[in-house]
This record gives C-alpha cells, structure tokens and sequence, in this order.
C-alpha cells in the first residue's frame, strides 16, 4: 500500500500540481531574472508565470480529452436522448450533461434555447443551464490540481444537486409561458449525425480546443493577474476582516462580488486559490466561483432576452439562495475538507 500511495502522491504531484514547472519557474524568477521569491515582486511573477503556464497545458488536454467524447454525442443524438427522461431523471441526466460541455455561461444559453425548441422539459434545460458554465470534468481535474480531491468534488458534487434541484423547482412551477415565443418557434432539424471517422473526430476535438481557447484566454490571464495581486499584495489583515470566517456576511459578500465578473470557471480558480491562502472560508470561496460562473451579468442578460422578468427573477432568487446555502454549509463543515 506504501508503495502505491507514493506512486499516486508521485503522479499527483508532477501531473496535476506539475511541480516540475514549479521548479522551472523558480529558476527563471530567481536565476534570469534575478528576483527573490520571497520579495513580493518575485512571488507575483512566479505566481502569474506558473499559474498561466500551468492552466493552459491542463486545460488544453482536457478539452481536447472531452472534446473527443463530445464528438459521440452531437445535439441531434443528445436531444433525442434527453427527451426519453422526465421528472427527476430528466433533471440528473441534463445536470451531467452539463458537466461534459466545458462553456462558460453566456456560451451554453444557445444550447439551452435548442433543447427547449425541441420541447424538452424546461427543468431538464435549467437544470442544463445551470451546471453547464459551473461544473465541467476539465474544473474537476483543474481544481484538484489546486485544492485536492475532496474540495473539487465536493464542489461538483454540490453544483450537480443545485443544478438538479433549481431545474426541478422550476418544472414544478410550470413556468413555460415564461418562455419568449420565438424560441418555441425555432426550427430543429431532426437528422442523424453523420458517423465521424477517427480523423474527424481528432480534428473536432483540436477545434474545439483552438475555440475555447479563443473564448477564454483573456479571463484566465485577468484571474491569475488579480490571483497574484491578492496573494502577494493585498494585506491578509484586510481579506480576513472582508471575507474571514469571523465576517457572518462573507458569503454573501462574495456572491454578490462574483456577479459582475464575467469569467468562467477557468478564470475564476486562480483567484480561488489566492483566496484560500489568506484564509478565506472555503465555502466562501466556493460561492464566490458559483456566483462568476452562474449568475455573471453578461450571462443574465442574454438570459433575458430567452426568458420572461417571472421566469428570469424566479431562476436567479433559486441559484442565489442555493450558493448561499452552500457557502455557508461548507464554512460550518470546513474541517472536513482541510
């Protein structure tokens, strides 16, 4: 058992945490550039040089990983899949659905509107909604390469049941009226996917990557570059007293700080991470990354233009009060995650 425990702590180490680039990057701070990583210079360009380096390899093999499985279920197969559940099913086969399509928020409302053109049950579509942009296997792998296992699947754990209940207590309030007419007006074309070749399938997954990439490049250097700035410049005394678990609103707090940001959850993790070393809660933390991912202004307003104020204001008060359970849920529990 020893000896596999250390071949797992081993490959954890060097595949997921990559401390061989952390090494690397050591050297190039201290060495080239002459800096010490104990000064606040040197730790901020070690912190930015790494965590970019580091999200872009995670993040480009996984993408491609899912992306790969992806190409076994287009829309027209994954529709037809979808509208053979109903009720509670329906709700956690949507929820996991969400988790193999690694767009942020703004991204998965066109899906959204697709599957309910084809007459899905609205709660199997919102429960789709909301895990699309906050759980994916790509943040699985990329949180536990920060955090460690039982923080990141907690976090998707968590996300999957807010997904499955929020989609559940929306089928239940019967709100399809709330749906804007011209997206029950939207054709569907119901056609069989042309088989792919294994080549096709490779180059599939390479696109996507390239498209992803293309979406979210920009967020993940801002949350790294506000990661560094909060570890290395931002005084503990100040995120303590704002977010520490002394604060009863910190939760709240950092919800309602997240909703502005428009991020995905590959942009957001760095900025976790810094958080979690000034000691902010993790349940906070957790709210924080939910409240950029689910509830992002951008994304809301898109939103808007799909579904009617009922509808929007009632998905927006069951999401809110989810995270803001689950933050404060996982800062009374923390002792089990540290």
């Amino acid at each position: 058992m020893n000896v596999i425990s250390t071949i797992f702590s081993w490959l954890n180490a060097q595949l997921l945490k990559m401390q061989w680039l952390w090494d690397l990057v050591e050297l190039l701070v201290e060495k080239v550039f002459g800096l010490s990583m104990d000064s606040r210079i040197g730790g901020s360009v070690h912190f930015f040089i790494y965590d970019v380096i580091k999200i872009f390899i995670l993040l480009s093999v996984l993408i491609f990983m899912i992306s790969y499985i992806q190409s076994y279920f287009p829309p027209e197969k994954t529709r037809k899949i979808l509208g053979r559940f109903k009720g509670i099913k329906g709700n956690i086969l949507g929820a996991l659905l969400g988790t193999v399509t690694p767009f942020c928020s703004c991204s998965s409302i066109p899906i959204f509107i697709g599957f309910t053109s084809a007459g899905l049950p609205l709660g199997v579509t919102f429960s789709f909604l909301i895990s699309s942009p906050m759980v994916d296997i790509a943040s699985l792998l990329l949180l536990m390469s920060f955090f460690g296992a039982k923080i990141a699947i907690a976090y998707v754990v968590v996300g999957l049941i807010l997904a499955v209940i929020g989609g559940t207590i929306i089928e239940k309030l019967g709100m399809e009226k709330h749906i804007e007419d011209y997206v029950w007006g939207a054709q569907n074309a119901d056609i069989e996917a042309d088989e792919m070749t294994r080549k096709e399938r490779i180059d599939f997954s390479k696109e996507q990557v390239k498209d992803i990439f293309k979406q979210v490049w920009l967020y993940v250097l801002l949350g790294v570059g506000i990661g560094a700035a909060i570890h290395n410049w931002i005084p503990q005394s100040f995120i303590e007293k704002v977010l520490g678990q002394n604060n009863p609103f910190s939760v709240l707090i950092a919800t309602f700080i997240g909703i502005p940001i428009y991020a995905d959850i590959f942009g957001t993790i760095p900025i976790a991470e810094a958080l979690v070393a000034k000691g902010v809660g993790i349940g906070t933390v957790l709210a924080f990354m939910m409240g950029v991912t689910t509830l992002s202004l951008p994304s809301i307003t898109m939103l808007s233009k799909v579904v009617k104020p009922k509808l929007l204001g009632t998905f927006i008060v069951i999401v809110t009060i989810g995270i803001l359970i689950i933050g404060y849920s996982f800062n009374a529990l923390s002792f089990l995650f540290i």
